[in-house]
Order: structure tokens, then sequence, then C-alpha cells
């Protein structure tokens, strides 16, 4: 298999709980910009994880760093959603020289206090991180019964505009898979050790330049001030249509908005126009 020089892949991590379908429309523009995509589906995040690895999102970099490293990829920018947002960040912090850019969707860091503006604090959920933690709860609550589960912090995260009915379908669908349910509550489960890395972050920043996406429905311009406290350069964008997805959910301007960004800002110069940048 012949892989897209390094220079051009853009690695993409989705979250919980989507799919690799959430990079849908985003993929066509990173193509036609010249970007070689490669997203990567993290254990359990919808798909059948395998063997149950460390959920820590340190030790996840690390072995997204081995795999990249296999396939040749010595410089690339990170494009990470939710957890696939704390994952890209200590990719970045752990290979500065090998990260050439790094966006951040819709992902406040574990441990990083930051409020969440209206409208966002009255639409993203709440409820979802202390259910998750609680071991053997959701285990016993949620098989059979997962349109209620995912669906509903599904429908409540993507704030009004809501999500395409039958991409939530697909969705709620593939959290259905044997074992996807018990490592999905395993990044939850790893709060002690994601505090520590992260904690880390504050004292040796992330060099990497930084795109910071928010939408205004769910964690807006919390997303950049969270990042600011672990990254020297961060730059903010709030989608005003946009619940927890904006790359679907406003998916033209996002991807204007993300282009720009991988295309200019090693050469230091400002991207990003027509759109809200967060204060």
């Amino acid at each position: 298999m012949t892989h897209p020089p390094a220079e051009h892949a853009v690695v993409l991590l989705h979250g919980w709980p989507v799919t690799p379908a959430h990079w849908r429309g985003l993929l066509p523009a990173l193509r036609r910009a010249g970007f070689a995509p490669l997203p990567v589906t993290l254990p359990g995040l919808g798909a059948a994880p395998g063997d149950t690895p460390d959920l820590r999102k340190s030790a996840l970099a690390r072995g997204l760093q081995e795999k990249l490293a296999g396939l040749g990829h010595a410089r690339f920018a990170v494009i990470g959603h939710d957890w696939g947002g704390s994952v890209a960040a200590l990719l970045a912090a752990a290979m500065p020289e090998a990260v050439s850019a790094l966006v951040i969707e819709e992902e406040i860091l574990p441990g990083v206090e930051v409020d969440i503006p209206a409208p966002g604090a009255d639409h993203y959920p709440t409820w979802h991180g202390p259910f998750n933690r609680v071991p053997g709860l959701a285990e016993q609550l949620v098989p059979g019964r997962e349109e209620a589960y995912y669906g509903s912090f599904l429908t409540q995260s993507a704030g009004p505009a809501g999500l395409e009915p039958e991409i939530h379908r697909t969705y709620v669908d593939a959290y259905r898979t044997e074992g996807v349910l018990a490592a999905g509550l395993g990044y939850y489960r790893t709060r002690s050790g994601d505090l520590a890395d992260v904690g880390q972050l504050r004292r040796d920043p992330i060099s990497t330049p930084v795109l910071a996406i928010g939408g205004r429905y769910a964690m807006g311009s919390a997303v950049a001030d969270g990042l600011r406290t672990v990254a020297t350069d961060v730059r903010g964008l709030v989608l005003e249509q946009s619940g927890h997805y904006p790359v679907e959910q406003e998916p033209e301007t996002a991807a204007r908005a993300i282009v720009e960004f991988l295309s200019t800002c090693g050469r230091g110069e400002t991207p990003i126009s027509g759109t809200r940048h967060a204060p």
C-alpha cells in the first residue's frame, strides 16, 4: 500500500458516541485542498475494541504514535473531536516535532475548569460523565435501552439544529456492538490518570498551533478558553448554529476554517474569515 507524503497527512480522531461518519463532510474538503486524511477509530468508539486496551488518553496517544510511525508518517496534522481531542492534544504534546497543527473540536480536557457560556450551558448534557463513571450502573441499565442512553445524549448535545435522523440511528446502532459499551465507559473511568497527564501539560504546555472549535449550543468559547491553559498558541472559533458536532452541523463553514488553518498556521498568518472567533 502506498501512503501519502507525511507532510500532507491529517489524522482524524472522532469521539463518543459517534463514528468515522462524523467526518463525512470534512474528508472531501481536505482531499480537494491537497491533504491526505487518515481517519482513525480509537478502541471501542463505535467499533469492537478487540483486546481491551489501556484507555488512559496518554496510553492511547502512545499507541497512535506507534501506529503512525509504522505507517511512515513523520510529520502530520491532527484533528480531534470529543475524547479524540484529548488524545490529539496529548499526542501533540508528546510529538511536538511531528505534529504540525492541532484542531480540537468540542472538547474540554479532563481537569480543565472553565465555564461553558450560554446558551451552551443550557443545552450541553452534564449527566453522562458522572453516570458513566459509576462502576456497574450503566452496565445494568443500558443494554437494550441504547436509544434512551446514547440517543438522549446525541439529541441533547446537538442543540436546536439536531443531527440528521439517519446519522443519529447510525450512531446508536454502532454503539450496540458487543464490547462497545464497556469500552466507552472505560474512557470515563481513567479520570485520575487523565487528570495527572493534563496537569503535566500545564507545566509543559503544547507549542503546536491550535484551532479550537466550539458549537454555540454546546461548549462554545470554553473549548478555546480551556486549551489556553495548556497550549501557547490557540485560536478560537465558535460556530453559531452548532451543538457538539460542528463539522457535521455546519460542514462548509467548519471545513473552510480547518483547511485555512492547516494551510497557513505554519507560516504565522491569521487564518479564518467570515466566522466568529472566541475571545
